[in-house]
């Protein structure tokens, strides 16, 4: 199947970020399950929980932060896995950031981001507002503002992990990835698409917080009702013409909504059988594998464990530890 110049400009994005971000991004591992098949199953662990971080959002940092000059200041609004890489990658490049937070933020997150020595800004209680808020700042100073997921960078950060996949497996039938902004998965979909175009792109929403997946069914941005999910890290609507709506409708083979039931158990299966805690986000990836086993056997499959940044009360009574 022919790749859309979409799609193949954000590949060779990946490709072009990857030679820029190398030398600070040792490949992750990709696990083999402990879990013994004997019908030719095979399945895999993506371990981004083990990336600098603790989560993906490292390499679409560094690969944002290495296509601007370094005195170009930038500034951003997360107060997650994406505020922490990105302060992360600025002490690395030498770029100055800021980060708007919420005045809500948890205090060992918002200690965390000051401790790597970049201005944090505390506005409303709201993270929406608090976004919006790092876009103004943006504009009044003439700081580049960066979105977790909206952007060409960003992305192609994202996609390096398929080009670390490709090297690491001789044959992927299907990937497995958790969705919030669609960043990630439009990342690794176009590098998969467009260097192994069989391989099935399966992307996977928690049924509380679904904007992407109900945006695609749409075929615009639609604004959906969010409840409280374990994959928080997936949670939150997305921008009006985002650049991931069109990657993720191209790229992604098939949609899923998980529940926060199938959640816990992708949580407490990755913990129990495969050795290894990690956020919901991480859990929501691998439930629907869990939940059709029989449909995916004899085949290749890939869970992508985005992170393992999870909050220890919330985390523990699901592992049944609390």
């Amino acid at each position: 199947m022919t790749q859309s110049p979409l799609v193949l400009q954000q590949a060779a994005a990946s490709v072009q970020a990857r030679r820029r971000i190398a030398q600070w991004l040792p490949p992750t591992p990709c696990l083999p399950s402990k879990r013994v098949f004997e019908d030719g199953t095979g399945l895999f662990f993506k371990a981004e929980n083990f990336q600098r971080t603790g989560s993906f959002k490292f390499r679409g940092a560094l690969s944002k932060l290495t296509s601007l000059p370094v005195d170009q200041p930038v500034i951003t609004a997360s107060s997650g896995n994406h505020g922490i890489a990105l302060s992360t990658a600025a002490q690395i490049t030498g770029h100055q950031l800021a980060v708007v937070l919420p005045e809500t933020v948890a205090k060992d997150k918002l200690n965390k981001i000051k401790a790597l020595g970049v201005e944090v800004i505390l506005h409303s209680n709201d993270s929406g507002l608090a976004e919006r808020h790092a876009r103004v700042v943006a504009e009044e100073r003439g700081h580049t503002y960066v979105s977790p997921y909206n952007d060409a960078q960003i992305i192609a950060g994202q996609g390096t992990l398929a080009l670390e996949l490709l090297e690491q497996l001789p044959q992927i039938d299907n990937v497995f990835v958790s969705l919030g902004g669609g960043g990630l998965i439009s990342g690794i979909g176009s590098v998969l698409k467009a260097f192994s175009p069989r391989t099935r792109m399966i992307g996977v929403s928690a049924i509380n917080s679904a904007a992407l997946d109900a945006s695609v069914k749409a075929g615009k941005t639609v604004d959906v009702v969010h409840s409280e999910t374990l994959a928080d890290g997936c949670a939150g609507g997305i921008d009006e013409g985002t650049i991931t709506l069109p990657l993720v409708s191209e790229v992604v083979d098939e949609f899923i909504t998980c529940t926060e039931d199938q959640i816990a158990e992708g949580m407490r299966r990755i913990a129990w059988d495969e050795k290894m805690l990690v956020e919901g986000s991480a859990g929501l990836a691998l439930a629907p594998w869990l939940e059709d086993q029989p449909r995916f056997a004899g085949q290749t499959s890939v869970i992508v464990l985005c992170g393992a940044n999870f909050d220890q009360a919330t985390v523990a009574p699901v592992l049944g530890l609390g």
